[in-house]
């Protein structure tokens, strides 16, 4: 399958001429950012209850609380998300997942960092 999505190319035997085929990926991709997602923003919390019930400073539980943040806002960017790969591979154009990435990278350092400083901290 041509990148394009040139008629002509040949897959199975069989002229290809749209760039994605009709099965789930696109489903299967938002269902796996909305449990990295849901992940993010539970763990924070709990991360973040479990080190204030432990009787650390608020500070040491502010990073728990952006992890949360970043999972909450990935949780509601995954519908426009899904719109936007679906608009995408309907018009030929590459996507652009740059924020989704961020948020990610950011909650997930700020889990591993606030972890660090937590368990140091004892």
């Amino acid at each position: 399958m041509s990148p394009a999505g040139r008629g002509g190319d040949r897959a199975g035997g069989r002229a290809v001429t749209e760039l994605w085929d009709e099965g789930l990926q696109s489903e299967r991709t938002r269902l796996a950012w909305v449990r990295t997602a849901a992940m993010l923003a539970a763990g924070g919390l709990g991360m973040g209850g479990m080190a204030l019930r432990a009787g650390a400073s608020p500070l040491v539980a502010a990073p728990f609380a952006l992890t949360a943040l970043c999972g909450a806002a990935l949780l509601a960017r995954t519908g426009v998300r899904y719109q936007r790969v679906q608009d995408a591979l309907h018009g030929g154009r590459p996507l652009d997942e740059r924020a989704e990435a961020v948020l990610a990278w950011l909650g997930a350092l700020a889990a591993v960092a606030a972890s660090a400083v937590f368990v140091l901290s004892r």
